[in-house]
């Protein structure tokens, strides 16, 4: 269940809700149960540990009496879920109990056994470890995001750059791909909210804001970027975009840079189709404009402007000129799928993200 209300208009909304509070406080009275609780998806990072502040007194003594709070926080790719669980990097516990933590290491033996690393801390801890490592994979994304708009005006290959930078074991090479800007349910939020804790506390996180801005200007750069292709006239155009969700193997919207793009361009003179595996998206079925291809063949059909938005399999392989079946259409490749050498000697006019 949520403990408190949810964001609004891309706010943290720090609020309780205490109708659900009044329901946890019901189940301590029973004290028969050590409460795990999940990494708060909606809370304030510094906050969501100390929620017992908020349970009456009576409770709140039970709660620290049977020592049964605790903060688990959890690492989860959407996609990736199951395997992340049985095999994840580290176990984290926030808890200053020793029988709760003891209790938590032992209902984690089996998979802690794999090699994983099982760390406790304090509630707090735990919370910001969560919200510090989603912040810290946004800025790498960011990071390597801007340096791909330096290497579209210096004739580099953002992919050298990448693997270059990524051979270093200091750095690593994952999170190091140039592309849309990032989106999901946990990077945006996570970093708002971080951005947000500083506030509180009167620490300015220059960093994490830098990053924020950095990510909401790269959807209408690549926007500018579709207009540029397409010589800024969009006039009866046809543009396809081939997925739509924030990231492959998951059908989550929420964030997907696609969102704002589509919304954009549908307010121009042109038509916009989109194909994506796992189907048609209630964000678009409002929109003139945009229409659902149950195919990838529909979609790009007499398309002027091909959008590689999401990295799914189903497109690494395909035919355009086969595809598209008119002369002078274009891709746009957002996630540097194709090879610009290949695309060349095809005769297709092809633009890359940092290349």
């Amino acid at each position: 269940m949520t403990l408190i209300k949810k964001i609004k208009d891309k706010k943290v909304n720090f609020e309780f809700n205490k109708e659900y509070i009044k329901v946890l406080t019901d189940k301590i009275s029973n004290n028969d149960a050590l409460f795990i609780t999940n990494s708060f998806k909606e809370m304030h990072p510094a906050d969501g540990a100390d929620i017992i502040e908020h349970l009456s007194e009576n409770d709140r003594e039970n709660l620290i009496k049977l020592n049964n709070f605790k903060i688990d926080p959890e690492f989860l790719r959407e996609g990736e879920a199951i395997r992340d669980f049985i095999y994840p990097d580290r176990v984290i516990i926030g808890t200053d109990s020793k029988k709760a933590n003891k209790i938590m290491k032992s209902l984690y033996m089996p998979i802690i056994k794999k090699n994983s690393r099982y760390f406790n801390t304090s509630r707090r801890g735990a919370e910001l470890i969560k919200y510090a490592s989603n912040a810290f994979l946004a800025t790498k994304i960011s990071f390597i995001n801007e340096i791909a708009n330096l290497c579209e005006k210096t004739g580099v290959d953002i992919k050298d750059i990448s693997l270059g930078m990524g051979s270093d074991q200091r750095i690593g090479d994952r999170f190091l791909r140039a592309g849309p800007a990032y989106g999901g349910s946990c990077f945006p939020k996570d970093t708002r909210a971080l951005v947000d804790t500083g506030k509180k506390f009167k620490i300015d996180l220059s960093i994490v804001k830098s990053v924020v801005n950095s990510n909401e200007k790269r959807k209408f750069l690549l926007t500018k970027k579709i207009l540029t292709l397409l010589n800024n006239n969009l006039n009866n155009k046809i543009i396809t975009f081939l997925g739509v969700t924030f990231k492959p193997n998951t059908d989550d919207m929420r964030e997907a840079s696609s969102i704002p793009m589509i919304k954009y361009l549908s307010k121009k003179k042109c038509h916009i189709r989109y194909f994506d595996p796992t189907g048609k998206k209630n964000e678009f079925k409002n929109l003139k404009n945009v229409e659902y291809c149950k195919n990838i063949s529909l979609a790009c059909y007499k398309s002027d402007l091909i959008v590689l938005h999401t990295e799914w399999n189903d497109f690494k392989l395909l035919n355009f000129k086969k595809l598209v079946k008119k002369k002078n259409f274009k891709i746009y490749d957002m996630r540097n799928i194709y090879s610009p050498l290949k695309m060349k000697k095809s005769k297709i006019t092809y633009c890359g993200v940092g290349r």
